[in-house]
């Protein structure tokens, strides 16, 4: 550390020792997370390979799984002496805060029922709309307008960015809880480097829509069944500007919604097909990923995935090696989706585009 100004020392470049960590380094978080590790590592604790931030240890009746963030710790175990023992072990090596039941964690809002476990980020949400001055504001139904198109240049630039990009910081983190919005998030961040007056235009019309229900959130029933069910979907050369396509998927586990996902593609499409095939190859990844984590939690899923599509082509791509005439101009990772089906991981199926419960991650609906 730099001497303190005014500290007059007897030689040239003097620095400080510094005894002990202090909070705000830029190495703070790097070793604390260092020493939470080879703590728990110690006390039989195996990090996950699929998310390191999941500790887990023991089976079954003795099971109980740690996940950190930063200095914020969830125990979660069916034993209740087992979290205890855990809580005097951190206590003795950190000297930690017990909080008691989960309720408030990150910003998200925990509350367990007899029927499950509801979250959501109902305080978060009234703060945006209070910094935005949109606490009385008159309610919307959808949070884009259906058929809009935002571009670089479609309107005079806006005067104060700042405020733009804390607006987007802010709603960027809501979609932890609210998948509603992910598309229309996804489209105005495109826009922090030079917002104009239309993309805040656009950002207030989704302020009044989470006005209309600002607790909305995820409901994960209990006893529900360990099926992995998922829908993909994309929106072919959507982007007026780059002429890329949208990929859009959600991931059901029995009947809660577990992961979801809205985001513009890499490489231009030539096909509608490929577009679908590019999105399908995504959310295999995202399947593959989610049945690792499963594992660690030690939640086996014999089955394949269930996962639908509107495009029979993609499908038929997928499946049938024949065609490969036709998508020889896809790119080799790509194919990641016929080598996982023909590993058995996902079962591909075709779903009507009325059905398509992923077309919301795509492009802005209408009511209805």
């Amino acid at each position: 550390m730099l001497l303190p100004p005014g500290f007059q020392g007897d030689k040239p470049n003097q620095v400080c020792k510094l005894l002990r960590s202090l909070y705000g380094l830029k190495q703070a978080s790097r070793q604390w997370n260092a020493k939470l590790t080879t703590a728990l590592t110690k006390e039989g604790f195996q990090q996950s390979k699929a998310d390191p931030s999941l500790f887990t240890r023991g089976h079954d009746a003795s099971f109980i799984a740690l996940l950190v963030y930063v200095d914020d710790i969830i125990v979660t175990s069916a034993n209740m002496s087992l979290i205890h023992e855990l809580k005097v072990f951190l206590d003795s090596v950190f000297k930690i805060k017990d909080l008691g039941s989960l309720g408030y964690f990150l910003g998200i809002e925990a509350q367990l029922t007899e029927n499950g476990l509801n979250i959501c980020q109902r305080k978060y949400a009234l703060d945006i709309l209070e910094e935005s001055g949109f606490t009385h504001s008159k309610p919307v139904s959808t949070p884009m307008i259906q058929n809009q198109h935002l571009t670089h240049d479609d309107s005079p630039s806006l005067g104060d960015i700042g405020s733009y990009r804390r607006l987007i910081g802010r709603l960027l983190y809501l979609i932890a809880t609210r998948p509603d919005i992910a598309y229309i998030v996804q489209q105005l961040s495109q826009f922090v480097d030079a917002p104009t007056e239309a993309h805040m235009s656009a950002a207030h019309r989704l302020l009044r829509y989470l006005k209309s229900a600002p607790g909305q959130g995820l409901h994960y029933p209990k006893n529900g069944n360990m099926q992995l069910t998922v829908f993909s979907d994309s929106d072919w050369a959507t982007c007026a500007e780059t002429r890329k396509s949208i990929t859009g998927f959600c991931v059901f586990l029995g009947s809660a919604l577990i992961s979801w996902r809205s985001k513009k593609q890499a490489t231009v499409s030539r096909s509608s097909s490929e577009a679908e095939y590019r999105a399908l190859a995504t959310t295999v990844c995202e399947v593959q990923w989610i049945k690792s984590l499963l594992r660690d939690l030690q939640v086996e899923i014999d089955k394949p995935a269930a996962l639908f599509c509107d495009n029979k082509a993609a499908i038929a791509i997928s499946e049938n090696h024949v065609f490969h005439e036709r998508t020889k101009h896809i790119e080799i990772d790509c194919h990641v989706v016929r080598e996982r089906v023909t590993q058995g991981l996902v079962k591909l199926l075709y779903v009507p585009s009325s059905g398509q419960v992923a077309d919301g991650f795509t492009k802005p609906l209408p009511t209805a």
